[in-house]
Protein backbone atom coordinates (compact mmCIF):
# COMPACT_ATOMS: atom_id res chain seq x y z
CA UNK A 1 0.00 0.00 0.00
CA UNK A 2 1.17 3.53 -0.78
CA UNK A 3 1.10 6.25 1.85
CA UNK A 4 0.74 10.03 1.81
CA UNK A 5 0.78 13.04 4.13
CA UNK A 6 -2.28 15.27 3.98
CA UNK A 7 -1.17 18.12 6.28
CA UNK A 8 2.20 19.91 6.12
CA UNK A 9 3.69 23.40 6.43
CA UNK A 10 6.54 25.20 4.70
CA UNK A 11 8.51 28.41 5.03
CA UNK A 12 5.54 30.18 3.43
CA UNK A 13 4.00 30.11 6.91
CA UNK A 14 5.68 28.63 10.00
CA UNK A 15 7.58 25.61 8.68
CA UNK A 16 11.34 25.41 8.19
CA UNK A 17 11.49 23.58 4.84
CA UNK A 18 10.72 25.36 1.59
CA UNK A 19 7.86 24.06 -0.56
CA UNK A 20 10.44 22.54 -2.93
CA UNK A 21 12.24 20.82 -0.05
CA UNK A 22 9.00 19.24 1.11
CA UNK A 23 8.61 17.59 -2.29
CA UNK A 24 12.22 16.40 -2.26
CA UNK A 25 11.87 15.00 1.27
CA UNK A 26 8.62 13.25 0.32
CA UNK A 27 10.45 11.64 -2.61
CA UNK A 28 13.21 10.39 -0.29
CA UNK A 29 10.81 8.66 2.09
CA UNK A 30 8.61 7.21 -0.66
CA UNK A 31 5.35 9.09 -0.18
CA UNK A 32 2.90 8.95 -3.07
CA UNK A 33 1.47 12.40 -2.35
CA UNK A 34 1.84 15.35 0.00
CA UNK A 35 -0.51 18.22 0.82
CA UNK A 36 0.97 21.65 1.48
CA UNK A 37 -1.44 23.49 3.77
CA UNK A 38 0.27 26.62 5.05
CA UNK A 39 -1.57 28.78 7.55
CA UNK A 40 -3.79 31.44 5.99
CA UNK A 41 -1.69 31.86 2.86
CA UNK A 42 -1.29 30.49 -0.64
CA UNK A 43 2.13 32.08 -1.12
CA UNK A 44 4.05 28.80 -1.29
CA UNK A 45 1.75 26.92 -3.63
CA UNK A 46 3.16 28.03 -7.00
CA UNK A 47 6.66 26.84 -6.04
CA UNK A 48 5.21 23.68 -4.52
CA UNK A 49 3.28 22.73 -7.65
CA UNK A 50 6.27 23.54 -9.85
CA UNK A 51 8.45 21.25 -7.73
CA UNK A 52 5.86 18.51 -8.06
CA UNK A 53 5.88 18.57 -11.86
CA UNK A 54 7.61 15.45 -13.10
CA UNK A 55 7.99 14.14 -9.55
CA UNK A 56 6.83 10.73 -8.37
CA UNK A 57 5.12 12.61 -5.51
CA UNK A 58 1.75 14.23 -6.21
CA UNK A 59 1.72 17.83 -4.95
CA UNK A 60 -1.74 18.71 -3.60
CA UNK A 61 -2.36 22.44 -3.03
CA UNK A 62 -4.21 23.49 0.12
CA UNK A 63 -4.50 26.20 2.76
CA UNK A 64 -5.19 25.90 6.49
CA UNK A 65 -7.73 28.49 7.65
CA UNK A 66 -7.67 29.63 11.27
CA UNK A 67 -11.31 29.97 12.29
CA UNK A 68 -13.43 30.69 15.35
CA UNK A 69 -16.26 28.61 16.80
CA UNK A 70 -17.49 30.12 20.04
CA UNK A 71 -14.44 30.28 22.31
CA UNK A 72 -12.60 27.61 20.31
CA UNK A 73 -10.05 28.13 17.54
CA UNK A 74 -10.61 25.54 14.83
CA UNK A 75 -8.39 24.87 11.82
CA UNK A 76 -10.01 23.87 8.55
CA UNK A 77 -8.11 22.75 5.47
CA UNK A 78 -9.21 23.74 2.00
CA UNK A 79 -7.71 21.05 -0.25
CA UNK A 80 -7.40 20.77 -4.05
CA UNK A 81 -7.57 24.52 -4.57
CA UNK A 82 -7.03 25.81 -8.10
CA UNK A 83 -4.60 28.61 -8.97
CA UNK A 84 -7.52 30.53 -10.45
CA UNK A 85 -8.96 31.09 -6.94
CA UNK A 86 -5.75 32.09 -5.16
CA UNK A 87 -6.78 35.73 -5.49
CA UNK A 88 -10.14 35.08 -3.86
CA UNK A 89 -8.44 33.33 -0.96
CA UNK A 90 -5.92 36.14 -0.50
CA UNK A 91 -8.72 38.73 -0.53
CA UNK A 92 -10.68 36.80 2.11
CA UNK A 93 -7.63 36.55 4.36
CA UNK A 94 -6.32 40.10 3.92
CA UNK A 95 -8.14 41.59 6.91
CA UNK A 96 -7.40 38.55 9.03
CA UNK A 97 -3.69 38.86 8.30
CA UNK A 98 -3.75 42.57 9.21
CA UNK A 99 -5.42 41.68 12.50
CA UNK A 100 -2.83 38.96 13.05
CA UNK A 101 -0.04 41.49 12.53
CA UNK A 102 -1.51 43.74 15.23
CA UNK A 103 -1.87 40.77 17.57
CA UNK A 104 1.78 39.84 16.98
CA UNK A 105 3.01 43.36 17.72
CA UNK A 106 0.92 43.52 20.89
CA UNK A 107 2.39 40.17 21.99
CA UNK A 108 5.95 41.40 21.40
CA UNK A 109 5.23 44.46 23.55
CA UNK A 110 3.78 42.35 26.36
CA UNK A 111 6.74 39.96 26.22
CA UNK A 112 9.10 42.92 26.59
CA UNK A 113 7.18 43.83 29.73
CA UNK A 114 8.16 40.51 31.32
CA UNK A 115 11.76 40.68 30.21
CA UNK A 116 11.63 38.85 26.87
CA UNK A 117 12.93 41.43 24.40
CA UNK A 118 12.44 40.54 20.73
CA UNK A 119 12.92 42.49 17.51
CA UNK A 120 9.70 42.00 15.57
CA UNK A 121 11.14 43.57 12.43
CA UNK A 122 13.92 41.01 12.40
CA UNK A 123 11.51 38.14 13.08
CA UNK A 124 9.30 39.23 10.19
CA UNK A 125 12.25 39.69 7.82
CA UNK A 126 13.46 36.17 8.57
CA UNK A 127 10.02 34.52 8.47
CA UNK A 128 8.66 36.22 5.37
CA UNK A 129 4.94 36.80 4.88
CA UNK A 130 3.54 34.94 7.89
CA UNK A 131 4.43 35.21 11.58
CA UNK A 132 2.63 33.36 14.35
CA UNK A 133 3.40 32.24 17.89
CA UNK A 134 5.45 29.27 16.69
CA UNK A 135 7.73 31.62 14.74
CA UNK A 136 8.01 33.94 17.74
CA UNK A 137 8.70 30.93 19.97
CA UNK A 138 11.49 29.80 17.64
CA UNK A 139 13.12 33.24 17.98
CA UNK A 140 12.86 32.94 21.77
CA UNK A 141 14.73 29.64 21.52
CA UNK A 142 17.40 31.19 19.29
CA UNK A 143 17.97 33.99 21.79
CA UNK A 144 18.13 31.62 24.75
CA UNK A 145 15.00 32.69 26.61
CA UNK A 146 13.64 29.14 26.44
CA UNK A 147 15.02 25.74 25.47
CA UNK A 148 12.24 24.78 23.06
CA UNK A 149 9.15 26.08 21.29
CA UNK A 150 6.85 23.98 23.56
CA UNK A 151 8.50 25.63 26.57
CA UNK A 152 7.85 29.04 25.01
CA UNK A 153 4.15 28.20 24.81
CA UNK A 154 4.05 26.76 28.32
CA UNK A 155 5.69 29.81 29.90
CA UNK A 156 4.68 32.72 27.70
CA UNK A 157 2.62 32.11 24.57
CA UNK A 158 -0.38 30.04 25.61
CA UNK A 159 -3.53 32.13 25.48
CA UNK A 160 -4.37 31.22 29.09
CA UNK A 161 -1.25 33.03 30.34
CA UNK A 162 -2.63 36.35 29.15
CA UNK A 163 0.25 37.77 27.14
CA UNK A 164 -1.21 36.61 23.83
CA UNK A 165 -4.56 37.99 22.71
CA UNK A 166 -5.77 36.28 19.52
CA UNK A 167 -6.78 38.29 16.49
CA UNK A 168 -10.37 38.07 15.20
CA UNK A 169 -10.76 35.01 12.99
CA UNK A 170 -13.12 33.77 10.29
CA UNK A 171 -16.27 32.07 11.49
CA UNK A 172 -15.78 28.31 11.17
CA UNK A 173 -19.01 27.69 9.26
CA UNK A 174 -18.38 30.62 6.94
CA UNK A 175 -14.92 29.25 6.18
CA UNK A 176 -16.39 25.87 5.22
CA UNK A 177 -18.94 27.51 2.95
CA UNK A 178 -16.20 29.59 1.32
CA UNK A 179 -14.05 26.50 0.70
CA UNK A 180 -16.96 24.79 -0.99
CA UNK A 181 -17.79 27.91 -3.02
CA UNK A 182 -14.35 27.78 -4.69
CA UNK A 183 -14.71 24.10 -5.57
CA UNK A 184 -12.28 22.85 -2.93
CA UNK A 185 -12.55 20.13 -0.28
CA UNK A 186 -13.14 21.09 3.37
CA UNK A 187 -11.41 19.00 6.03
CA UNK A 188 -11.48 19.65 9.77
CA UNK A 189 -7.92 19.49 11.11
CA UNK A 190 -6.97 17.72 14.38
CA UNK A 191 -10.42 18.32 15.93
CA UNK A 192 -9.69 16.39 19.15
CA UNK A 193 -6.56 18.36 19.94
CA UNK A 194 -7.65 20.05 23.16
CA UNK A 195 -11.32 19.28 22.54
CA UNK A 196 -13.57 16.42 23.67
CA UNK A 197 -15.98 14.23 21.75
CA UNK A 198 -19.08 15.94 23.13
CA UNK A 199 -17.92 19.37 21.96
CA UNK A 200 -16.96 18.01 18.54
CA UNK A 201 -20.34 16.35 18.12
CA UNK A 202 -21.98 19.67 18.98
CA UNK A 203 -20.06 21.43 16.21
CA UNK A 204 -20.43 18.91 13.42
CA UNK A 205 -24.15 18.98 12.45
CA UNK A 206 -23.99 22.56 11.15
CA UNK A 207 -20.50 21.93 9.73
CA UNK A 208 -21.79 19.03 7.64
CA UNK A 209 -24.73 21.17 6.56
CA UNK A 210 -22.25 23.89 5.50
CA UNK A 211 -20.41 21.34 3.34
CA UNK A 212 -17.66 19.79 5.49
CA UNK A 213 -16.25 16.83 3.55
CA UNK A 214 -13.82 15.17 5.92
CA UNK A 215 -12.04 15.12 9.25
CA UNK A 216 -8.56 14.20 10.36
CA UNK A 217 -8.70 10.92 12.21
CA UNK A 218 -4.98 10.13 12.02
CA UNK A 219 -2.75 12.79 13.56
CA UNK A 220 0.77 12.85 14.95
CA UNK A 221 -0.25 13.77 18.49
CA UNK A 222 -3.25 11.46 18.80
CA UNK A 223 -3.16 8.53 21.17
CA UNK A 224 -4.67 5.23 19.96
CA UNK A 225 -7.75 6.02 22.04
CA UNK A 226 -8.14 9.47 20.48
CA UNK A 227 -7.71 8.01 17.00
CA UNK A 228 -10.44 5.46 17.71
CA UNK A 229 -12.78 8.19 18.95
CA UNK A 230 -12.07 10.34 15.90
CA UNK A 231 -12.80 7.42 13.57
CA UNK A 232 -16.04 6.71 15.41
CA UNK A 233 -17.25 10.32 15.23
CA UNK A 234 -16.27 10.68 11.56
CA UNK A 235 -18.33 7.57 10.84
CA UNK A 236 -21.31 8.91 12.76
CA UNK A 237 -21.37 12.02 10.56
CA UNK A 238 -20.38 10.25 7.32
CA UNK A 239 -17.22 12.32 7.00
CA UNK A 240 -14.34 11.10 4.88
CA UNK A 241 -11.24 10.20 6.90
CA UNK A 242 -8.10 12.26 6.51
CA UNK A 243 -4.83 12.53 8.37
CA UNK A 244 -1.49 14.20 8.44
CA UNK A 245 1.72 14.74 10.30
CA UNK A 246 1.23 18.53 10.65
CA UNK A 247 4.91 18.68 9.74
CA UNK A 248 6.65 22.01 10.49
CA UNK A 249 10.29 20.91 10.29
CA UNK A 250 12.45 22.19 13.15
CA UNK A 251 9.59 24.27 14.54
CA UNK A 252 7.90 21.04 15.70
CA UNK A 253 10.77 18.77 16.79
CA UNK A 254 9.99 15.07 16.76
CA UNK A 255 7.23 15.38 14.13
CA UNK A 256 8.47 13.93 10.84
CA UNK A 257 7.08 14.16 7.34
CA UNK A 258 4.84 11.24 6.46
CA UNK A 259 5.21 9.36 9.73
CA UNK A 260 4.55 11.91 12.46
CA UNK A 261 6.16 10.53 15.59
CA UNK A 262 7.11 7.37 13.73
CA UNK A 263 3.93 5.31 13.50
CA UNK A 264 1.69 7.42 11.26
CA UNK A 265 0.55 5.74 8.03
CA UNK A 266 -2.05 7.48 5.89
CA UNK A 267 -3.25 5.37 2.94
CA UNK A 268 -3.36 7.20 -0.36
CA UNK A 269 -6.83 5.78 -0.96
CA UNK A 270 -8.01 8.43 1.51
CA UNK A 271 -6.64 11.12 -0.78
CA UNK A 272 -8.47 9.61 -3.75
CA UNK A 273 -11.76 9.70 -1.82
CA UNK A 274 -11.24 13.34 -0.86
CA UNK A 275 -10.29 14.20 -4.45
CA UNK A 276 -13.67 12.93 -5.60
CA UNK A 277 -15.31 15.80 -3.69
CA UNK A 278 -13.33 18.52 -5.49
CA UNK A 279 -14.96 20.52 -8.25
CA UNK A 280 -12.65 21.94 -10.88
CA UNK A 281 -13.86 25.46 -11.66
Amino acid sequence: MAYCDLHTHSTASDGTLTPEQIIREAEKIGLSAVVLSDHNTVDGLAAFLAAGEGSCVEAVPAVEFSTQYGEKELHILGMFICPEVYGQIAALLELQLLNKEKSNIDLIQRLAGVGVVLDYGKIKAQAGSYVNRAVIGAEMVRLGYVASVPEAFDRYLDEKIGLYVPAPRLDSYEAIRFIKSIGAVAVLAHPLLGWDGKSLRGFLPKAVEAGLDGMEVYYSKYSPETTALAEKIAGEFQLLPSGGSDFHGDNKPGIYLGVGRGDLKIPDTWLDALRSRAKII
